[in-house]
């Protein structure tokens, strides 16, 4: 199972990791760490010599309540962020994690490789004719609502049934428009309980139906940390557990805060299939 990036043919066969660099001052984790370019390249420098292959890059929150921000003011965040950090790592394949059409297309035409949609296309009609039409690799998460109103819209009546549902339909859009390179994230957080998390990454395998490589994106969120009744700070130690126990069920991206721990775990995992 591979991915183009750029040209570049990616194997998903052997799992990758994915670094996130937030340059928003609300993240839910690491909000406003990263506001100067020194700081950017250092963070960014250090995910790539950890093992990243891939940055994804995020100049909105998407945590639940996040406040709105005009595309104005992501575009004004994102575009610097991206044409820094590609002068910088020429090589660099940088996800954009944006769901508006105009900051992925601008971001793209900078050197971007990847965009990281939370609403599949949801929020924004034009975006999978962007994605067709510079056909970069697209990550479609499942999420209902907005960052704003998502967790309010928690009640299903057979949760991975609609998941399902909802990929295959989004699967059939973007190959209509002759899209290739697709990511399906189940979107941990978006639109679930804490109950429901866990139920999602029970039933993980399931989604491998769909045929597409699988992202998970786990890292420090509140199924963890809530759970275990600790801050976000201190949930490094669950997020690589459910790291593994994603990798174990097949997934071939994670997206993570702390790449030095997720690679140690992508190679263990090697080590266990070998």
């Amino acid at each position: 199972m591979t991915i183009n990036c750029k040209g570049q043919l990616i194997d998903l066969s052997l799992p990758k990791v994915m670094g996130i660099l937030n340059i928003t001052p609300n993240s839910f984790f690491d909000g406003g760490r990263y506001s100067n370019e020194g700081e950017i390249i250092a963070k960014v420098e250090k995910m790539l010599a950890e093992g990243a292959t891939f940055i994804d890059l995020g100049a909105y929150s998407s945590k639940p309540s996040a406040e709105f921000v005009s595309e104005e003011e992501e575009l004004n965040r994102i575009v610097p962020v991206v044409q820094l950090l590609v002068k910088h790592f020429p090589d660099i394949l940088l996800s954009i994690d944006t769901f508006r059409s105009k900051v992925a297309s601008a971001c793209i035409e900078n050197g971007a490789a990847i965009i990281n949609d939370i609403a599949a296309g949801n929020l924004d009609e034009k975006m999978m004719e962007v994605i067709a039409q510079y056909q970069v690799p697209y990550i479609m998460m499942h999420m209902r609502g907005t960052p704003q109103t998502m967790q309010s819209l928690t009640e299903y009546d057979d949760m991975v049934k609609e998941m399902m549902f909802y990929f295959s339909e989004k699967i059939a859009q973007a190959r209509s428009l002759r899209i290739n390179d697709l990511i399906v994230d189940p979107g941990f957080g978006f639109a679930k309980t804490i109950e429901q998390n866990f139920e999602v990454m029970q039933k993980l395998e399931l989604f491998h139906n769909l045929e597409l490589p699988l992202l998970v994106g786990i890292s420090r969120k509140s199924m963890i940390h809530k759970s275990l009744g600790i801050s976000a700070d201190e949930a490094l130690n669950g997020t690589t557990f459910l790291n593994a126990v994603a990798l174990i069920k097949g997934a071939q991206i994670l997206r993570v805060h702390d790449v030095k721990e997720a690679v140690e775990c992508v190679k263990l995992f090697e080590k266990l299939n070998a």
